[in-house]
This record gives C-alpha cells, sequence and structure tokens, in this order.
C-alpha cells in the first residue's frame, strides 16, 4: 500500500469548542472531525460553521468536519463554505439516496481540490440503497454506519440486531472499491471492556478503524486495529513461502505446518501486513 497507513481513530470534536480542536489535533487520534451536526445545537450552528472555517484556514494539519443533514437549513450551506477552506474530508450524516451524494458534491464544486466524501448511513432505507450511495460519485472516499440512529430506525435494542446492517455495509463498499468502512462510536466511554470486545469483533467483520468520541478509547481502538506481531510474523512468512512458489512457478502450495495457499490468501497476508504498524510501547496492547 502506498502512502500513509489508514487512519485506525477517528476522533469526533465538538466544532463550539475550539480548544478541544487544538488539542484533538495535536494528539494521538489518527483522523480528527470537527462536528457541525449533533454536538451542536441550533442557535449556535452558524457561529460553529464560522469557527470550523477560521481552525481549518489557521492549522496546518488538515481535518474532517462532518456536517448537517442536506435535508436540514444548515447541511448545503455548510458544504459551499467548506469549499473556501482546505478539509481534509466531509462526513456527510443521514444520506439515503445517491441524489443527496451529488448534491454534496455539486455544493463542493468550488472547492480547488476534489473533498473526498464519507457517507454515514443511519435509517434503514440508506442500507437498502447502499451500494447505489457508494458508487454515486467518484468524490465517495468510504462508508460508515451511524448506529444510534440505526437503532432508532430499526426498532431494535440488541446489539446483534445491528449484524446484518454492518455486514451489509462492508459488502457494499467493497464491492463499490472502496476501503472497509470505519466502525461506529462505542458511546459509552467507561466501558472499556467493552470498546475492545467490539472493536476486535467489528476488524472480524471487516471494518477498519473506529470512530471515537473520547481520547481515552483511542489506545484500546489502535491496539484492536493493528496487527499483532503473531499475526503480521505469520503473513511475512506465507508470503516468503510465496516467493519460492512463484519461483516454480506455483500459484498454490502447501505451506510448511502444512496450510493450503492460493492467491485469496496471499491477498489477506498482505492486507495485513499494509495495516498500520506494529503499536507503539505507549499504547495499550491487546491481552
Amino acid at each position: 500500500m502506498s502512502g500513509s497507513p489508514r487512519p485506525r481513530s477517528w476522533l469526533y470534536v465538538p466544532a463550539t469548542r475550539p480548544d478541544r480542536v487544538a488539542k484533538a489535533l495535536a494528539g494521538p487520534a489518527e483522523a480528527v472531525v470537527v462536528d457541525l451536526e449533533d454536538a451542536v445545537p441550533a442557535a449556535a450552528k452558524e457561529s460553529a460553521r464560522a469557527t470550523v472555517l477560521e481552525l481549518a484556514a489557521r492549522h496546518d494539519r488538515p481535518f474532517h468536519v462532518r456536517v448537517n443533514d442536506l435535508e436540514g437549513p444548515w447541511g448545503e450551506a455548510d458544504l459551499r463554505a467548506l469549499a473556501q477552506v482546505p478539509v481534509a474530508g466531509v462526513r456527510l450524516p443521514k444520506t439515503e439516496s445517491a441524489d443527496q451524494v451529488l448534491r454534496a458534491a455539486d455544493a463542493l464544486s468550488a472547492a480547488p481540490a476534489p473533498v473526498p466524501l464519507h457517507i454515514l448511513l443511519e435509517s434503514a432505507l440508506g442500507i437498502e440503497r447502499a451500494f447505489d450511495i457508494a458508487v454515486a460519485h467518484p468524490q465517495v472516499a468510504g462508508l460508515s454506519l451511524g448506529e444510534a440512529d440505526l437503532r432508532a430506525s430499526l426498532r431494535v435494542t440488541e446489539d446483534a440486531a445491528l449484524d446484518w446492517a454492518r455486514s451489509r455495509v462492508v459488502n457494499a463498499a467493497r464491492a463499490a472499491g472502496l476501503p472497509s468502512p470505519v466502525q461506529s462510536v462505542h458511546t459509552d466511554v467507561a466501558d472499556e471492556a467493552g470498546l475492545r470486545a467490539g472493536s476486535e469483533r467489528g476488524r472480524a467483520m471487516g471494518f477498519y478503524g473506529r470512530s471515537v468520541v473520547h481520547p481515552r478509547q483511542i489506545p484500546v481502538v489502535h491496539a484492536a486495529y493493528t496487527p499483532g506481531a503473531d499475526e503480521r510474523a505469520r503473513a511475512a512468512a506465507l508470503l516468503a513461502e510465496l516467493e519460492a512458489a512463484d519461483a516454480e512457478g506455483r500459484s498454490a502450495f502447501l505451506t510448511a505446518d502444512g496450510r493450503f495457499v492460493d492467491p485469496a490468501v496471499v491477498h489477506a497476508a498482505r492486507a495485513v501486513l499494509d495495516a498500520a504498524p506494529p503499536i507503539p510501547e505507549h499504547e495499550e496492547k491487546n491481552p
């Protein structure tokens, strides 16, 4: 994989707290999302937008912005304003149609360079249309779930009830040639064990990285989404054996420990080695 590794953590910060934005941009989060939507009351929407523009112009490190719903009174104005400043990307909430994606891209068309659109699917209708939304425009850079709103839309209370929607989004993203989706927020900041278990399961289900709402969640998410030393060593050994098989003209082979290896297994091994680097010593490791 060329370039920087994909972010493992996406830290949400309210646009009404520029002091927190500055701390987040200087902290360990690999992506920062300044929020104009849920974290901002209606009376502060206009001033929060102005704050984001000022922050984007002042800070060297680009950040992402979650704008307001396009179907509401502020979303389109958010997008047109963001076209004037450098941002790493835009998170488009409550998306339910390809038309909304096209409208968002049009509102950002004055930007000097294409702005990546990260689509949030938060309703039953959005999930049903996931693939059409994913391929609606070249600026779509990823899909994610907004699980709090989705729970309300589906009228479910059990976490397992969201598994079909999670798999649907993973499949739609990969079918559209997009990266693996970013996992939704774990809202109970004090529940470190739940965050760890949920993140490990999310990675197993095909997600990569996770949105967080507090810096204390970042080390746990990084650990869950970083292949361990043993996993990386197995992947490296497998690729080394592949080189020997290639030299003999074989595309499928048995490893020394008896595992059957074909191109699909090789692709998975390369994905492990392309993932984020090993966890630094100061970050929490998986038990």
